[in-house]
């Protein structure tokens, strides 16, 4: 063993604080762990317990008091433990062995113990050595001024634990960042734990509070015990503790308890359930407490603190899958909250929904089959629960068949879903369709798809008044429609070198066939936000679900280009369509579709190593070329030191009756700069720009922050410090805007 750890230097370094300002090389080898031989060839494994494996270079035996001495390269080996030395001197007599120089003793962990000299015992089990270095196996180090083994579990006095690195790149020694001090510390190899008495932890050389009766395990096994607290203040429930206890119930199961204290709010418990079986893993998250909350429920009417009230608040979010047999599998999720403001009070989650599930779903190589259900507590202010559906049951099942006349794939389709409301419309649905597709490539290059699509559907719906937009309500009763579509796609790429690289020009056109379809006789509750945009041009229905389908006949043409060079891509598309027939869409003012001519669209991406991503959507309004929808997302820097800006503007002159087509506009913009080695300060911001121009019913200026963040974080091999500032522009219920200041510091290698 040649390994460039640490002997007796590291134990004054790692308990002095020694610094070095330069490393030559002579100096680098004394503080290096000793240089193990690799000349002499390792020691004979034993048969059995009684029996010591050795070998050296050379061997003294002095008969009359019948002491061994083997020097130059000596290794023994009984029972799982080996010992390296440049010296040995063994009395049969009384058992004792003495090591002496660059010793250094493994046992059967793993976990390797250096020194200058070693008194051990000839089972090599139990000994005692001075300045005292033990590297464990799981990573971490202890070095003490004195240590002994006795039964496998080290004693070590004096002594410091660090999981850090105790050497730089280039091999020189430095102070880690953090170590716990003791008067003595005791390391159980079987239990995978360390103790300690009057403990203290050091952080960047500067004691911290003292922790007279810590205990933690070590290794990636983990053990019961105290977890790193965390420290915040906000605004809502002023300065915050909360401090984990993590209970290993199994090697399979954990329970961690974790309460919170406050000093402007009653305390709240949380709690995580985690377990992992032979077919699949769930866990349970809950969140409990007592504290005042101001009604936020369907009415829109603004309420103020003299309406708070006392009540029992909490969370609980669970969620598991299982995977019964190599097709069939179950999932479900569990979310639900006591009232609309818990979770953005207690900085718990920003959802403005929340969506539990359950399912199950059978996937074979052609075939796949679901059966589903789920329902959604919104926490929308002045949204209505008892207009929010619940679905219960979908099922989808799905059959995908070789079409063996021309050579296309067939793909067969069942679809069936229910509704329920508890104030609002109740709608069934159900339908079966077949798609038939077939690629092919004709002589010139030109790449060419032939899709046909035949689909029945059945509807039954009630209540359909209380549905607040006529157009997504449909007619009461039971409805039938029948759909039928054709459509040819032909893609022409043009590839050849250009730039020190390979471009792709590829005009495309789309011609789509269907006949006129009673869409707005049916129910409408998945297919509300339609936009035209790249990723749906060329779609068989720019409509996003099953309940409308776009009935016109129409052909879609565009342009795709590419470069790929070396250390640099260019992906970009633009398009727009036509609509054949004269006859009135049903796709409304802002989509970009209800004209016979589309808007334009496109999208370009750039990428320049891993440097540079940058992405742009656009879409230009037919008549005057106006920007209805400008989407900018862009990064670049390296991963240590980045630049993020994301930007959104929605123009596109709809209705203010559908609810899912409202402009905004938003700009984010985030940074994270690295100044030194380990040290970086990163932040970002929300601004809301929307005004009237955008919104017509707007009251805001046009710039309105939603939140700024800015924090300063540390970073290595076996730390992370940070501290963030946040502030929150919102305010919603008791759940008010204003200052956050959170704390987190995380010690690695420690093995919670």
């Amino acid at each position: 063993m040649r390994n460039t750890l640490f002997s007796l230097p590291f134990r004054a370094a790692l308990l002095g604080g020694v610094a070095l300002a330069a490393c030559p090389q002579a100096i680098a080898q004394q503080l290096n762990e000793p240089q193990a031989p690799i000349s002499t060839p390792d020691a004979p494994v034993p048969e059995n317990d009684d029996q010591l494996g050795f070998a050296a270079d050379a061997l003294q035996y002095d008969s009359n008091a019948d002491i061994v001495t083997a020097s130059g390269n000596v290794q023994l080996l009984r029972d799982g433990n080996r010992l390296r030395a440049d010296k040995v001197v063994w009395n049969r007599n009384s058992g004792k062995v003495e090591a002496l120089g660059n010793v250094s003793v493994t046992d059967p962990e793993g976990n390797i113990a250096y020194g200058d000299r070693f008194d051990v015992t000839d089972t090599l089990r139990d000994g005692a050595v001075d300045n005292m270095l033990l590297v464990l196996q799981s990573g971490g180090r202890l070095a003490a001024v004195k240590g002994e083994r006795v039964n496998g579990i080290y004693t070590l006095h004096r002594a410091a634990y660090t999981g850090c690195a105790v050497e730089d790149s280039k091999g020189c020694p430095k102070e880690p960042t953090w170590q716990i001090n003791a008067v003595r510390v005791i390391y159980d190899p079987t239990r995978q734990r360390v103790t300690y008495k009057n403990a203290n932890i050091e952080l960047f050389g500067l004691p911290l509070i003292p922790l007279p009766g810590l205990s933690h395990p070590v290794g990636d096994g983990g053990s019961s015990g105290l977890l790193v607290p965390n420290l915040r203040y906000d605004r809502n429930n002023g300065f915050e503790v909360a401090l984990p206890y993590y209970f290993k119930l199994a090697p399979n199961r954990d329970l961690t308890v974790t309460p919170h204290v406050y000093t402007d709010a009653l305390p709240m418990l949380e709690t995580n359930f985690r377990h992992l079986t032979d077919r699949g893993a769930y866990q349970i998250t809950g969140y409990l407490t007592q504290g005042s909350r101001v009604a936020t429920g369907d009415s829109s009417v603004g309420t103020t603190p003299a309406s708070a009230q006392k009540d029992i608040r909490g969370y609980l979010d669970a969620s598991g899958a299982l995977q019964l047999s190599p097709q069939w599998s179950v999932d479900g999720s569990i979310r639900l909250v006591t009232d609309r403001t818990f979770l953005r009070r207690y900085d718990i989650s920003r959802e403005d929904r929340l969506r539990s599930t359950i399912g199950a779903q059978r996937i074979g190589q052609d075939s796949y089959f679901s059966i589903r259900g789920w329902a959604v507590q919104t926490l929308r202010q002045g949204d209505s629960q008892g207009n929010t559906p619940i679905a219960l049951p979908v099922i989808d099942y799905r059959l995908r068949l070789k079409d063996p006349l021309l050579g296309g794939i067939l793909q067969l389709q069942a679809n069936t879903l229910a509704i329920t409301r508890t104030s609002g419309q109740d709608t069934q649905r159900a339908f079966a369709a077949a798609e038939w597709n077939l690629r092919t490539l004709t002589g010139l290059g030109q790449e060419v798809t032939f899709t046909g699509y035949l689909r029945g559907d059945a509807y039954h719906s009630s209540d359909n008044d209380l549905t607040a937009v006529t157009s997504y309500a449909g007619k009461p009763g039971w409805q039938a429609r029948g759909i039928a579509a054709a459509a040819v796609d032909m893609r022409w790429p043009f590839v050849g070198e250009a730039f020190g690289g390979v471009q792709r020009i590829a005009p495309r056109v789309q011609i789509v066939a269907s006949p006129h379809l009673a869409n707005l006789s049916l129910p409408n509750e998945d297919a509300r936000a339609v936009d035209l945009e790249d990723s749906n041009l060329f779609a068989l229905n720019r409509f996003a679900g099953y309940d409308r389908f776009e009935d016109s006949s129409r052909v879609t043409y565009g342009l795709e280009y590419g470069l790929d060079l070396p250390s640099f891509s260019l992906q970009s598309i633009i398009g727009q369509s036509y609509r054949l027939n004269r006859r009135e869409s049903i796709l409304p003012d802002g989509t970009g579709l209800s004209g016979r001519t589309s808007d334009i669209v496109g999208r370009t991406t750039v990428r320049y190593k891993d440097f540079l991503s940058f992405t742009h959507r656009f879409r230009l309004d037919k008549d005057n070329l106006s920007v209805r929808r400008n989407e900018v997302d862009a990064t670049i820097g390296t991963k240590q030191t980045y630049a993020m800006v994301g930007y959104l503007r929605l123009n596109r002159n709809a209705s203010s009756a559908l609810e899912d087509l409202q402009d905004r506009e938003e700009l984010r913009l985030g940074a994270r700069v690295q100044f030194a080695r380990f040290w970086s300060v990163f932040g970002s911001t929300v601004v809301d720009l929307t005004d009237a121009k955008e919104d017509p019913v707007s009251v805001s200026d046009g710039y309105q922050p939603v939140r700024h963040r800015l924090g300063v974080a540390y970073e290595d091999d076996c730390l992370t410090l940070g501290l963030t500032w946040r502030r929150d522009y919102q305010t919603n219920g008791d759940a008010r805007k204003g200052n956050g200041f959170q704390l987190r510091l995380a010690f690695r290698n420690i093995g919670i």
